[in-house]
C-alpha cells in the first residue's frame, strides 16, 4: 500500500469514526427523550427541550460528517499529477501535506504528514503549485521539493 493510499485510509477511518460517534450519540439522545416521556408528567417537558436541541446539533454533524465521507471519494490516491490538487501529496522542505480533508496531524512510517482540504487557508496556498513553487504560511516560507 503507498503512503497516500494510507493517508487515504486513515482519513476514512477519521470520517467514519465521526459518522458512529454522531449515530450513537443520536441513539441515546433518542432513548433519553423517550425515557423522559415515559416518565414526565403531561405539561413538564423542560428537560427535552435541551435534548432536542442537542439531537438537532448532533443530526447536522452527522450529515457534515457524511458529505465529507462522499467528499472522500472523489480523493484518488492513485493521482498522478505534477501540480498539486485534490488527492496530491505535497513535500515541502519541512511538512508534508496530503490534499483530502482537513484531519491533521497523520503519522505514518515515523513521518509527519497533515491531512488538509483544498479550502483551507494551507490548501489555498497550495492549489496548482508544483515542484520548486513556494510560498509563506503563518510567516514560515515553504518550498515544494515534490507533488506525487
Amino acid at each position: 500500500m503507498t503512503i497516500k493510499q494510507q493517508l487515504l485510509q486513515v482519513c476514512n477511518q477519521h470520517v467514519a469514526q465521526r459518522i458512529t460517534d454522531y449515530t450513537n450519540e443520536i441513539d441515546l439522545i433518542k432513548e433519553s427523550i423517550e425515557s423522559n416521556d415515559k416518565g414526565s408528567s403531561e405539561g413538564d417537558d423542560s428537560g427535552n427541550g435541551k435534548l432536542l436541541n442537542d439531537l438537532e446539533k448532533n443530526m447536522d454533524f452527522l450529515y457534515e460528517a457524511r458529505k465529507t465521507q462522499d467528499y472522500l471519494k472523489q480523493v484518488k490516491a492513485n493521482l498522478l499529477t505534477t501540480t498539486a490538487a485534490l488527492g496530491s501529496l505535497v513535500k515541502t522542505d519541512s511538512l508534508h501535506f496530503f490534499i483530502s480533508i482537513s484531519v491533521g496531524k497523520i503519522v505514518l512510517e515515523n513521518t509527519d504528514y497533515y491531512a488538509i482540504s483544498l479550502q483551507s487557508p494551507i490548501g489555498l496556498l497550495l492549489k496548482q503549485k508544483t515542484i520548486g513553487d513556494t510560498f509563506e504560511f503563518n510567516g514560515t516560507n515553504y518550498t515544494i521539493t515534490d507533488v506525487v
